[in-house]
C-alpha cells in the first residue's frame, strides 16, 4: 500500500497547483500547470518544495464535523452518534469490524505528511533552493519554510502518538515507526518505536522548527516593513514558533498521565506546565498589546477564523452550513447526527458554579431541569422546549422534545437519539426558510488559549496544589479566567465563586476531579475527551459506562422527565485505537495494540 502512495507522491508533486494555492496565505505557491514531474524535479524546483508543505494542510482537519472532531466525542460519555451502524457507533458497542475502521486513512494521511516534510528536509534540500531574488527575503523564507518543515513533521507524529500509541501485545508502550527519512516502501524491519521515543522526536523536530520559525505570524513581530513581503500575518494558519510550544505542553501532559507514565514521574508535569504558560503569557501578554488583539474575557467567537483565542487553526471553509446542518434536528432542516447524553447535561452545574444539588442558593429541580444552570450550558446544548431565535428576520423555533414533539429522540432519523442536541459551533444568524440563508465561516482551532489553560492548570495542581503556584500562577487561579469569561452566547460568565474557593482548599486529588469537568464542558465536540479519558483511565470500567436520556412526557403546560432510559452500554476491549488492520497485513514488523488481538496477521 505505502510503495504505491508513496512513490506516486515522489512522481507527482501536485496534478494542479491551484489546490496548493489556496492553501496559502502568502502567494509564493503560484500555480503551475498540470504535469507528471519526477523526484529530480521536486527537489530543484522553489514551487514544488513549497508545495510539499502547503500540501500539508491540506491533511490537518478543516472543521469539527469528522470522527476526529465531534463524532469523536460519540466515543464518550459526551455524546451519542444518531446512525446505528455507522463505524464509530459499532465501536462504541464493540462489533466494528477490522474493515470498518473510522481511524483507518488518519494513519495513512500523517504518513504522507511525514513522507513531504522528510523529502524536503532530506540532504538539506529545501535550504539549498533559492525562493527569492533579494537575498534578505530569501534567508528570512528559506529559514520559516525549513521550520515549518519540522514543525509539521512533529503535528502529524504527535497525531500518531495520540491515536495510535499504547500498551502493545508484547505488553510494551508502544507509539509508532519514527521515519525521518522518504520511505518508498515499507516491508521488513518497520516496528513501532517506544512512547517515549516517540516524545523525544516530537520534542527534537519541535525544538528545530523553534529555531527557525518566526515566533508568531503577526505583522506588529516584524521589524522592518519590508520584510512582510514574506513574514507576519500573511502566513496566518501557518506553524509558527508559538505553535511548536503550545504542541510540546500538549506532548509532556498526556505523556505525564497516569496511562502513559507508569513511574508517575513529576517532572512531566512540570514541563508541560512551563510550555503552556509560555503560550498563556504570550497571548496575555503579547497578542493582547494590540488593538483588536486577545482579551482572555471575552467570548470565543467560533465563527472568526482569525478569532485571537486561536493558537494554531485550521484554514477556513467560508459560508459553511456543515455545523448547522449536523447538530439541527430534522424538524429545523438539520441532520441531527449527534446528541449529547444526560450525562454530559448533568456535567454543568448551577448558575454560581456549584455542582447539581450543591448550591446554597439555587435548588435542582430534576422535573425542572434547565433553570438557573451553569451560563455556559445554555451556549452548549438546545433542549426541550428552549425556544431560540434565528435568522436576520429574528424567525424562532422551539425544540419538541417530549414525547410526540418533532424533535423527540429517534422520532425520525433526523433527530438525535438522546433528546438533547448540540449548540455549540452553531450560527444562529442561519435560517434556512429565508430567501437568503446567513452562512459564517467555520475552522478548527486547533489549539486554542483554553487548551493551554486547561493543560496550565491540570499540571499546576499535580505539582504544587490548587493554590500553590508554579511559574508564577496557581492553577486556581488559571481555571478561574476560564470560569469567569463570556459564554460563547456573549453572556456573563461566573464571576462571583465561592465553590471555586471551596474546593481549592480540599487538596489536589479532589481539585483534580474538578479539574477534568472543568475540560469535559471546555472542549465538548471538539474532539478531546476522547483522549482525556483515556489518558486517565486505569481500567476499562473507567471508559465502559451506560448512557442515558431523559424521556419527557407533556403535561398540559409543563412536562415530566424520567431519566431512566438507556441509550446505548459501551463496550470497549481496550483503551487504545488498533492499528489499522491493513498495515497489520502489510507490515510484519508492527505489534498491535492490546485488545485487539483480532486485528493481527
Amino acid at each position: 500500500m505505502y510503495a504505491m502512495k508513496m512513490n506516486t507522491i515522489q512522481r507527482v508533486v501536485i496534478a494542479a497547483m491551484t489546490v496548493l494555492a489556496a492553501v496559502s496565505c502568502n502567494g509564493f505557491l503560484d500555480p503551475y500547470p498540470s504535469a507528471i514531474r519526477d523526484g529530480e524535479y521536486v527537489v530543484s524546483s522553489p514551487t514544488a518544495m513549497q508545495g510539499l508543505l502547503g500540501e500539508c494542510y491540506e491533511w490537518i482537519s478543516t472543521n469539527y464535523n469528522n470522527n476526529e472532531g465531534a463524532y469523536l466525542d460519540c466515543l464518550t460519555d459526551n455524546a451519542v452518534r444518531t446512525s446505528k451502524t455507522d463505524a464509530i457507533s459499532r465501536m462504541a458497542i464493540g462489533v466494528n469490524a477490522p474493515d470498518n475502521n473510522p481511524f483507518q486513512t488518519y494513519w495513512t494521511r500523517d504518513y504522507q505528511g511525514i513522507y513531504n516534510t522528510n523529502l524536503f528536509l532530506k540532504d538539506g534540500a529545501g535550504r539549498k533552493i533559492r525562493y527569492m531574488l533579494d537575498r534578505h527575503l530569501d534567508e528570512l523564507l528559506s529559514n520559516m519554510l525549513w521550520g515549518e518543515a519540522y514543525a509539521l513533521r512533529a503535528w502529524f507524529e504527535w497525531d500518531l502518538l495520540q491515536k495510535f500509541g499504547g500498551r502493545g501485545t508484547n505488553g510494551e508502550l508502544l507509539g509508532f515507526p519514527i521515519l525521518t527519512e522518504p520511505v518508498k516502501e515499507w516491508g521488513e524491519g518497520f516496528t513501532r518505536n517506544s512512547y517515549d521515543e516517540c516524545v523525544a522526536q516530537i520534542l527534537a523536530d519541535c525544538d528545530s522548527a523553534y529555531k527557525y520559525l518566526p515566533l508568531a505570524h503577526r505583522d506588529f513581530l516584524v521589524a522592518e516593513a519590508n520584510d512582510l513581503t514574506v513574514l507576519g500575518s500573511r502566513n496566518w494558519g501557518r506553524m509558527d514558533g508559538i505553535t511548536t510550544v503550545a504542541l510540546k505542553a500538549l506532548v509532556y501532559q498526556t505523556w505525564a498521565s497516569p496511562r502513559f507514565n507508569p513511574t508517575g514521574d513529576k517532572t512531566r508535569w512540570q514541563m508541560a506546565a512551563k510550555y503552556a504558560k509560555e503560550v498563556m503569557d504570550f497571548k496575555k501578554n503579547v497578542d493582547a498589546g494590540v488593538s483588536g488583539g486577545f482579551n482572555r474575557r471575552n467570548a470565543v467567537n467560533w465563527f472568526d477564523p482569525n478569532s485571537p483565542e486561536i493558537v494554531f487553526g485550521s484554514r477556513y471553509n467560508s459560508g459553511s452550513e456543515a455545523m448547522e446542518k449536523m447538530f439541527y434536528p430534522g424538524g429545523f432542516q438539520g441532520d441531527g447526527t449527534m446528541g449529547a447524553t444526560q450525562d454530559f447535561v448533568d456535567a454543568f452545574g448551577m448558575a454560581d458554579g456549584y455542582p447539581l444539588g450543591q448550591s446554597p442558593t439555587y435548588a435542582y429541580d430534576d422535573q425542572d431541569p434547565y433553570i438557573n444552570r451553569d451560563p455556559r450550558f445554555y451556549s452548549n446544548i438546545f433542549y426541550n422546549n428552549r425556544t431560540i431565535t434565528t435568522g436576520s428576520s429574528s424567525r424562532t423555533y422551539t425544540f419538541e422534545n417530549w414525547d410526540g414533539g418533532k424533535d423527540e429522540a429517534e422520532a425520525s432519523s433526523t433527530n438525535s437519539r438522546t433528546n438533547y442536541h448540540i449548540k455549540k459551533f452553531v450560527y444562529k444568524g442561519l435560517n434556512w426558510s429565508e430567501s437568503t440563508v446567513g452562512r459564517m465561516p467555520h475552522s478548527k482551532f486547533l489549539i486554542r488559549w483554553t487548551h493551554m489553560v486547561l493543560c496550565y492548570a491540570e499540571a499546576a495542581n499535580h505539582i504544587a496544589g490548587p493554590t500553590g503556584t508554579v511559574e508564577g500562577l496557581s492553577a486556581k487561579e488559571a481555571i478561574s479566567w476560564l470560569r469567569s469569561r463570556s459564554t460563547y452566547d456573549g453572556e456573563t460568565g461566573i464571576e462571583e465563586d465561592p465553590y471555586l474557593d471551596q474546593v481549592s482548599l480540599l487538596g489536589e486529588k479532589a481539585f483534580d476531579r474538578f479539574l477534568r469537568n472543568e475540560r469535559r464542558i471546555e472542549t465538548a465536540f471538539e474532539g478531546q475527551w476522547f483522549f482525556d479519558l483515556r489518558r486517565w483511565s486505569t481500567t476499562l470500567a473507567d471508559l465502559n459506562k451506560t448512557l442515558y436520556r431523559p424521556s419527557i412526557s407533556k403535561s398540559g403546560a409543563g412536562f415530566t422527565y424520567d431519566y431512566s432510559t438507556v441509550i446505548e452500554d459501551r463496550s470497549f476491549t481496550s483503551a487504545y485505537l488498533p492499528i489499522p488492520y491493513k498495515e497489520m497485513l502489510n507490515v510484519p514488523g508492527l505489534v498491535q495494540n492490546e485488545g485487539w488481538e483480532n486485528w493481527t496477521r
